[in-house]
């Protein structure tokens, strides 16, 4: 299947893996790049410029072909050495990152000088049109069912997707809720050039996760997520467990004087305790309602290519039996 997204990035299926924190190693994104989509290596996953670099490098070791870094960019007071992240990133012959958060405008001189093709994550029209602006060359449209940070806009994609349609000229993929066949020939039909996946991609069996985390989101339903940080307008859809309960009992009972510390035992450090030990119940970590989807812990090419398969079929047998049928009564009618 050939889209404005296969073409830009050189890849063969137009699915792109999320870049998430702890989940987002070599590993999986040289599973994914392998099977044809586009792998991505988390890049603040890796404490430090040199740590990342070693993991390009891992990367690089296990696949020939096109993957990807994210960068997240975080608020000033917290900010990473960027630059460096950059340089490690260009050094280690990377050509593709996937931005996220903050407005990367500052970084973009850098990333375009080293020939690094930019996708950027948006929840909204608005800031979809600004990447434009600022010469990214496509986005990741983000819905309201995503897992991470949806935005303070609760847009999805049924309305999301065809907006962003409307106004960019530049391609963008369809984010948040994508999980199967289905999820991309829609997306394809709402005017998206390719799907991300990110928590579908945690429950395959070459993701570098807990077990327990595999068997949480094969066992959730599409009720089984909370939104949680919405009085401090940092909006994030998670999967409950014990520690998410225990943050929202503590937002009810702040309310409108909630303030980060309040809840720095519910979401500071625990991806590694969630990804790395498997204890469910530590707090909070992203997960899209799209785990109501997830029935299965396949390979990451056994998932790609069921999708591309059925996508294919779906289009080609189901949709186009439609026109068929709509043919045929359109000529029974003038006999």
């Amino acid at each position: 299947m050939k889209t404005a997204i296969t073409e830009l990035f050189g890849i063969e299926h137009p699915i792109i893996q999320g870049g998430m924190h702890y989940v987002g190693f070599a590993e999986l994104a040289a599973a994914v790049s392998n099977a044809g989509g586009l792998g991505l290596i988390t890049g603040l996953t890796q404490k430090t410029p040199e740590l990342l670099a070693k993991e390009i490098a891992r990367c690089n070791d296990m696949t020939d072909k096109p993957f990807g870094v994210n960068l997240t960019f975080l608020p000033a007071f917290t900010s990473p050495p960027y630059p460096e992240y950059i340089a490690a990133i260009k050094e280690g012959g990377v050509r593709i990152v996937e931005t996220a958060g903050r407005n990367p405008e500052q970084y973009m001189p850098a990333l375009k000088a080293a020939g690094i093709k930019v996708i950027h994550k948006c929840t909204s029209v608005r800031h979809s049109l600004k990447a434009e602006a600022i010469g990214c060359d496509a986005v990741s449209v983000d819905g309201f069912e995503c897992g991470g940070h949806p935005g303070e806009d609760d847009m999805p994609n049924m309305i999301l997707l065809p907006r962003a349609a409307d106004e960019l000229k530049i391609p963008f993929i369809a984010s948040g809720g994508m999980a199967d066949a289905r999820s991309l020939v829609a997306a394809l039909a709402m005017g998206a050039q390719g799907i991300n996946m990110g928590t579908r991609f945690i429950a395959t069996k070459e993701a570098p996760v807990h077990e327990n985390v595999k068997n949480a989101i094969v066992a959730a339903t599409e009720l089984d997520t909370r939104l949680v940080m919405r009085g401090l307008r940092n909006t994030e859809r998670v999967l409950n467990n014990k520690g998410v309960e225990k943050l929202i009992e503590i937002e009810r009972e702040k309310g409108g004087e909630i303030q980060i510390a309040d809840i720095m035992e519910q979401v500071a450090g625990v991806y590694p305790k969630v990804m790395v030990n498997g204890e469910m119940d530590a707090g909070a970590w992203s997960c899209g309602m799209v785990v109501g989807l997830i029935n299965d812990i396949p390979t990451v090419k056994e998932l790609i290519d069921r999708i591309m398969s059925e996508a294919e079929q779906i289009i080609q047998e189901r949709l186009a039996g439609f026109l068929s049928a709509s043919a045929g009564a359109a000529a029974r009618q003038v006999a």
